[in-house]
């Protein structure tokens, strides 16, 4: 979702994304957001709800500098977050199991994007329209022109909030274990396991029109962290 870019420039420091642990880790380079973002299937919302403190995934699409989550226009979560509920949404990508050879410094390769701020109602209906098609577009790129787009009715029934980038942060691990010097001469096995999210073959619901190319030759993009170069 690059067609809408926003600021290339880092996001400023506020104290709620200064890192206070594994600085070096850091980041509040946009393009690195964004592309964690652009990568990433699913975020995890959190907020407080009239009962108490709740984190729920979601599906989500990049326009830009804007995040935009959609469901049910009686979905709890986004009536809260229409009506302006602060929330913090968080993408995590897991790149690898980091074996160390003492149990304390096991870890895992990891991106993740931490956003906070407030989302808006989105009530113009060109623009739920719009964030239909870039979800679609974030499940596979060339889906929109193929699925019916949303009728009428179906636009008033779906509740559209955008959320926007303006104060997060990126935290990346890399590389093996980090052993304390005398763990080195143990005998036990320490490296990384690299995992990878593979789209696998599709599965037809039923007879009709062949899998269209955008679907049988899918690759997602977390297949190429780190580069197959």
């Amino acid at each position: 979702m690059t067609d809408n870019a926003g600021p290339s420039g880092p996001l400023p420091e506020t104290g709620r994304t200064i890192l206070r642990r594994k600085r070096e880790r850091g980041s509040r380079d946009q393009r690195l957001l964004e592309a964690v973002l652009d990568e990433g299937l699913v975020c995890h919302v959190g907020f407080i709800a009239d009962h108490g403190p709740v984190v729920l995934p979601m599906t989500y699409a990049r326009l830009g500098p804007l995040l935009y989550l959609h469901g049910s226009s009686s979905n709890d979560l986004l009536r809260h977050l229409a009506d302006g509920a602060p929330a913090c949404v968080t993408v995590t990508l897991v790149d690898g199991l980091v074996y160390a050879r003492s149990a304390f410094h096991h870890s895992m390769n990891y991106r993740c994007v931490v956003l906070f701020g407030r989302a808006e109602r989105v009530s113009d209906p060109a623009e739920v329209r719009q964030a239909a098609v870039a979800l679609l577009e974030h499940l596979a790129p060339g889906r929109s022109a193929d699925a019916r787009a949303p009728t009428d009715q179906e636009v008033r029934a779906t509740l559209v909030v955008r959320f926007p980038i303006v104060e997060g942060s990126v935290k990346v691990r890399t590389g093996g274990p980090v052993d304390d010097a005398e763990d080195l001469a143990l005998d036990v096995w320490a490296g990384e396991l690299p995992l990878r999210t593979l789209a696998m073959a599709p599965v037809p619901d039923s007879e009709g029109p062949a899998v269209p190319g955008y679907i049988n030759g899918h690759r997602l993009r977390s297949s190429t962290w780190p580069s197959d170069d």
